[in-house]
């Protein structure tokens, strides 16, 4: 049986800011349709690591590939190709406060097809009713809630139908429950787009209930200690202070 070829691959990355190491040593791979989470202590280069995924920062050492093709290899033309394939919703939403939620949606459709403005506003309908905002097109990111917001820039981050998700800390400064809506249309859209997604998050609810794979950061060692799926971590991972972020201290097989 041919083996998958995965849809992310790191190859022995180094994250550094001129001579301060953030990570260094990262390999790991993300298959299609998986939901990856990156995961660890805080300043340990989450939302870093993000950020070299989705081309906006380039390796010290090391390569991003998709499909197996080399991004940093690749011409500016086919870079840019390939960025169009991935879809963002940064930490705030992101969202351009003077324009409606179905502007803002309309933006990179604007940008980046040749579709008509009958085409664009059928499609920004679409995606806001996807997100379960049908009937806000005209209302501004002011006049909803933040949970509302959240799902407005993902409607954004779908308008161009990207086959790869990022999400930087979805769930921040949401409600618990807000938070598990959001966690549930993510696992929707992962089913029903096929999308591969890849969540910056240390939420821990959203780890185990989204999560079908991760790799934690260490602040420490600066690199990654364990790749793998959330809950076998948890149960059964080797290294204390992977259980102890997992269980937030409350692993009592954790020694000092």
């Amino acid at each position: 049986m041919a083996l998958t070829v995965p849809r992310i691959t790191i190859q022995n990355m180094t994250m550094a800011y001129g001579n301060f190491v953030i990570q260094r040593n990262l390999d790991f791979h993300i298959q299609p349709g998986e939901i990856f989470i990156i995961m660890g202590g805080s300043g340990c280069g989450k939302s870093t690591l993000l950020r070299h995924l989705i081309g906006l920062l380039r390796p010290a050492l090391g390569n991003v590939l998709y499909d197996g093709a080399s991004f940093w290899h690749a011409s500016p033309e086919e870079r840019e190709r390939l960025m169009r394939r991935f879809g963002v919703l940064y930490q705030s939403g992101a969202l351009w406060s003077s324009m409606t939620l179905a502007e803002n949606v309309a933006l990179p459709l604007g940008e980046y097809t040749d579709l008509s403005p009958r085409q664009i506003r059928n499609v920004v309908s679409l995606k806001l009713a996807l997100v379960g905002l049908a009937g806000f097109e005209d209302f501004y990111p002011s006049e909803i809630s933040g949970g509302m917001r959240k799902r407005a820039g993902l409607a954004r981050a779908m308008a161009l139908d990207p086959d790869i998700l990022f999400f930087d800390e979805p769930s921040a400064g949401l409600d618990p429950i807000s938070s598990r809506r959001l966690d549930d249309l993510i696992l929707e859209l992962r089913d029903s787009l096929g999308a591969t997604v890849v969540v910056v998050t240390h939420e821990l609810a959203s780890i185990f209930a989204i999560g079908d794979k991760g790799v934690f950061l260490d602040a420490e060692t600066k690199t990654m200690l364990a790749v793998g799926n959330p809950k076998t971590l948890r149960d059964a991972s080797p290294e204390p202070k992977i259980r102890a972020f997992l269980t937030r201290g409350e692993d009592v097989t954790t020694t000092a």
